[in-house]
């Protein structure tokens, strides 16, 4: 739920807001500025499903924001604090997100206002299956039309529930695994898409770290080996990025942040050893290996050199933002910063990592699956061997040199046994999200170092992401 003070706009007038900052920076033909900033539809089901004894009455959302491209992509999440102006905002920001990183999507956003705690994995599947019939039969779901994924409070287990439905629905659509991504492996899901926001967090990081002017920009130089980091939010997206991050490249994980409080180390903290704390105790607390906090918000103004609030919208706000010390702060969530804050934070020399390019891991490996689901064939099933032979071309020479040459030469010891192995899905959906979130960056660094006017990434993003969008409006003669 969010937690933005109530003399702030909205989410979805932060988005807005955001948006408007970055068209009075462009040259957009008459009403298609306003074209591109509306939502196009939002539907709204209810339903009802038999539980218990008698019937309980649930509110679903589908918002299509902009069919620019289709099909449209976007989350379905599940949270008692769901309403259609959320839904919208994060409609608006996947058109924005998938035009950034190049998947061929328009944006769309789906919610269920319900509580997944409050019911058994039975009833929990019932309600899913329905709310599924409701939008599938509206065309709400549908690999040509309308592609959902996991969000918050949904996982590959509600995914695949959904595909189940379809499929039900429509026998003889050859296609119906794509009709939604973020399944599970064995039901047609793809490697590495349930960490593919978590890696993308990491990935975007290392970019930025590649980059001596940016550093320099947020104050902070060298490599991310060593940098202290706090993560707000330890579900999937939080813990993948923060295991990641000091699992292989060295950084220190000196805070992790959760709704019963926080844990602090200047040390750095064992993320695998906290995550498997909450999943046994729910939270938190009671902790042994770290100082625990109570006001877990307290930590999100803690001394640090990258700040990753990864859960809710809102967290950093006009209310706290005068205390945040970060000098780089990744959005690892959808809009953790209000618009107010945002300004706060640039006036301070704050380095934002905007949203719509830093959690853009998820769609962009969705994307990887839904393109496997109509391909019918896994990643690498036709190369890998192939790779492995020609590879085996070249050890062999160089084994031929190897006794030629004698001591005077010799092989790297683990040289022969990594380069024989061709490539797996795993490996090549690792490459496709580290090649896009690359490309991605680079534009955006390219519109923020290139233009006097763009002082910021958030509104480079925006204009990167707004001007593709456009492009796709004119080539359909709008």
């Amino acid at each position: 739920m969010s937690v933005v003070p109530s003399n702030e706009p909205t989410f979805r007038e932060s988005v807005d807001l955001m948006y408007n900052r970055a068209v009075a920076l462009m040259d957009l033909p008459p009403g298609l500025e306003e074209k591109i900033r509306v939502c196009n539809a939002t539907y709204t089901v209810r339903f009802g499903v038999r539980l218990r004894g008698k019937i309980h009455t649930f509110t679903g959302y589908r918002s299509v924001h902009s069919e620019h491209m289709e099909p449209v992509k976007g989350g379905i999440r599940f949270a008692l604090a769901v309403n259609q102006d959320e839904v919208e905002a994060l409609a608006a920001l996947m058109t924005y997100k998938c035009a950034l990183v190049e998947a061929p999507f328009g944006g769309s956003k789906g919610g269920l206002c319900v509580d997944p705690r409050e019911y058994d994995v039975h009833e929990l599947e019932q309600i899913t299956r329905r709310f599924a019939y409701e939008l599938a039969k509206r065309d709400l779901i549908n690999p040509s039309q309308n592609v959902p994924a996991p969000d918050m409070g949904t996982g590959e287990r509600e995914m695949a529930w959904i595909a189940d439905q379809y499929a039900r629905m429509n026998t003889t659509d050859i296609n119906a695994r794509a009709c939604v991504t973020g399944k599970p492996l064995n039901a047609g899901g793809i490697s590495g898409r349930v960490e593919a926001t978590g890696r993308g967090v990491q990935y975007a990081l290392r970019e930025f770290f590649r980059y001596p002017e940016d550093k320099a920009a947020a104050g902070l130089s060298g490599k991310l080996e060593g940098k202290r980091v706090i993560v707000q939010g330890l579900g999937n997206v939080g813990y993948h990025a923060a295991k990641f991050l000091s699992e292989e490249d060295g950084s220190k994980i000196i805070g992790i942040i959760e709704h019963d409080g926080a844990l602090y180390d200047e040390r750095g903290l064992d993320v695998e050893a906290v995550r498997d704390w909450i999943v046994r105790h729910g939270g938190v607390t009671g902790y042994p290996d770290a100082t625990h906090t109570a006001e877990g918000s307290s930590v999100l103004e803690a001394e640090c050199d990258i700040l990753i609030p990864a859960a809710l919208e809102g967290v950093i706000n006009l209310g706290n933002v005068h205390a945040i010390k970060a000098p780089l702060i990744i959005e690892a969530a959808n809009g953790p910063v209000t618009a107010g804050a945002d300004e706060v934070l640039r006036d301070k020399g704050v380095v934002i990592i905007p949203d719509m390019y830093a959690n853009a891991g998820g769609v962009t490996v969705s994307y990887f699956e839904w393109v496997k689901n109509l391909s019918h064939i896994r990643f690498g099933r036709m190369q890998r061997r192939q790779e492995e032979a020609r590879h085996q071309l070249v050890v062999d020479e160089l084994e031929r040199l190897d006794v030629a040459l004698g001591d005077a030469w010799s092989m790297t010891p683990s040289f022969k046994e990594k380069y024989l192995r061709g490539a797996d899905e795993l490996e090549l959906v690792r490459s496709g999200l580290d090649d896009t979130m690359r490309i991605a960056y680079q534009a955006m660094r390219a519109v923020w170092h290139g233009r006097d006017d763009v002082r910021d990434l958030r509104t480079a993003a925006y204009i990167v992401a707004i001007d593709k969008v456009a492009a796709s409006y004119r080539a359909k003669g709008l």
